[in-house]
Parts: structure tokens; C-alpha cells; sequence
């Protein structure tokens, strides 16, 4: 009966591990606030990294060394007694490289428009179907995201079902009139407008260069680094069919944002010829890093 007992835990535990899809770290900064007592900012510190990593995002099962990692750095300018919040929240989004230890940045993007209430030890409750509060749905939101940037990664245009559910609580947000989730707002560099782009048939050469740069690229440089390479020179080239059309757009800054050091490092090992290639296209593509890989020559 106890070795019954030992192993039905056992299969609980083993279940509830693989079901988890995201390993999300918190940190909220409070230097700008005055008040002295800074303790609800703990207590939320702690209710958001366990509503991201408790709740249940997607039907699939994930190993611990599959979740994707998320850091969310909440840079809070104001409080306004009694629950009042108004800030800034860095999003990290990261997920590991076949047969490596180290991982790679999807996204790396800093919210300008983030404010919501929260009264301490309240539960933070969160629906695709209806708004509830702010703060569930900008963290609803990321966490889609996340997911979706993931999927992408991993398949062709994988992530599509949860870009759907991303725009989806940007939708049901609109009517509060908050910041961030609105089509006219000046400059068109929100959560609206991430994901309204990443779901329009214009931005595909996007999405098929996520892929061809992380699946076919980094995941096979393991064992292959010329091909695993190529695979990488084909998503810029994707990319740049983009920025022919669409030059310096929103998504594609950000996809820079990510990847600049990483690409310095990749083709710092190319041949010489190769280097010179890639940092042509790469300044045609991100010219505001033309210092960072000018360092890809050298």
C-alpha cells in the first residue's frame, strides 16, 4: 500500500512538472516610489511569478528543461495609494538551443504603458474569453506571446493559434481605453500593434525567417556549423524581402533587439568573405547596430 501510495505521488509530480510551459522570473524595481513601506510590491513580486508559472497556457506537455524562460523586469515610476500601479515592464523571452546549456533571445522588449491596480494578497484572475483587470491581461498577453514566439521557433508559423489568442485580449482591452492595446496610438509600438503585425500576411517572411534562423539554424550548428549558418543567412535574406516593403518596422527592430550580439558571434567564426557579407546585409537591415558588428571584421 505505501509503495502504491510512494508512486501515485510520484505520477502526480512527474504530471504536474511536464505540464508547465513557462519558467518566469520576477523582479519589480521601486527606487522612483516614495512611500517607505514597500511591501505590497514583494507580495506582487510573488503573486505574478506564480500566476505565470502555475497556470495551465496550452494543451501540451513540457519537460523542465523545455520551458520557456521569461524575465519580467517591472520598473514601477508611480503608486498611487491605495493600488494604483504605473511603470514600465522590460519582457525577456528565451528558449535553449538543441544539444547546448545556453539558450537564445525571442524577444527582448520594453513596455512603455503599463498600469493596472492591485490590492495585496488579492488573486490575480485572468480569462482568453472576457477582461478582467489589467494586470492579468498584460501578463495573459506576454505569456501568450511567449508561447507563440516559442512554437514559431520550433515550426512554420507554429505559433499561430496563440498569436490568435494574444490579439484576442488585446480586443477585449480596447474598451478600457488603457494604454498599450490600442490601433491609433503615436508611435504604433504597443502590444496592439506586435501582434497585429505578426498576424498580417506582410509580415510572413518574418515568421518564416524565425524558424529558418532558430530550428534550421541554431539548433543544427551543434553539429553542423556551415549548415546551421546558411540556414541563418537565409532568414536575413527573409528578412530583408520585409524590410523591402516594410523598412525598420516595429517587429523587425525588435527582432534585432534580440539577436544583435548573438549574430556578432555567429559570423565572427564565418570565413572572411562571408563576414563581409553579413555585415553589409546586417547594416542594410539594422543600421543603429552598425558599431556592434563592424566588431564581426575585426
Amino acid at each position: 500500500m505505501k509503495k502504491l501510495i510512494i508512486f501515485t505521488f510520484l505520477c502526480f509530480w512527474s504530471t504536474f512538472f511536464k505540464a508547465q510551459e513557462l519558467n518566469c522570473k520576477v523582479q519589480i524595481l521601486t527606487n522612483q516610489v516614495q512611500q517607505s513601506d514597500k511591501r505590497i510590491f514583494v507580495t506582487l513580486e510573488t503573486a505574478i511569478r506564480e500566476f505565470m508559472n502555475n497556470q495551465r497556457w496550452t494543451n501540451d506537455n513540457f519537460n523542465r528543461d523545455e520551458r520557456i524562460e521569461i524575465n519580467l523586469t517591472l520598473n514601477v515610476q508611480t503608486f498611487s495609494l491605495p493600488d494604483a500601479v504605473k511603470g514600465n515592464l522590460q519582457v525577456q523571452v528565451r528558449r535553449p538551443i538543441f544539444n547546448t546549456n545556453s539558450g537564445t533571445l525571442l524577444l527582448n522588449f520594453q513596455d512603455q504603458d503599463v498600469e493596472f491596480r492591485y490590492v495585496e494578497y488579492q488573486p490575480i484572475e485572468f480569462s482568453t474569453t472576457a477582461f478582467i483587470n489589467n494586470l492579468s491581461s498584460i501578463l495573459g498577453y506576454y505569456a501568450h506571446l511567449a508561447i507563440a514566439l516559442d512554437y514559431d521557433s520550433y515550426s512554420l508559423e507554429g505559433g499561430t493559434a496563440f498569436y490568435q489568442l494574444a490579439q484576442q485580449i488585446c480586443q477585449q482591452a480596447q474598451p478600457t481605453g488603457v494604454k498599450g492595446w490600442m490601433p491609433n496610438e503615436i508611435p504604433p509600438r504597443n502590444r496592439y500593434w506586435y501582434v497585429e503585425n505578426m498576424m498580417s500576411p506582410a509580415f510572413k517572411p518574418l515568421r518564416e525567417a524565425f524558424y529558418h534562423y532558430h530550428r534550421l539554424g541554431l539548433d543544427v550548428m551543434y553539429n553542423n556549423i556551415g549548415k546551421g549558418r546558411l540556414e541563418i543567412n537565409k532568414s536575413l535574406e527573409l528578412i530583408k524581402k520585409l524590410n523591402d516593403q516594410r523598412n525598420a518596422s516595429f517587429n523587425m527592430q525588435l527582432f534585432f533587439n534580440a539577436k544583435t550580439d548573438e549574430l556578432v558571434n555567429i559570423y565572427k567564426q564565418a570565413e572572411q568573405a562571408d563576414k563581409v557579407l553579413a555585415v553589409d546585409l546586417l547594416n542594410q537591415l539594422d543600421p543603429t547596430n552598425g558599431s556592434k558588428y563592424i566588431k564581426i571584421t575585426q
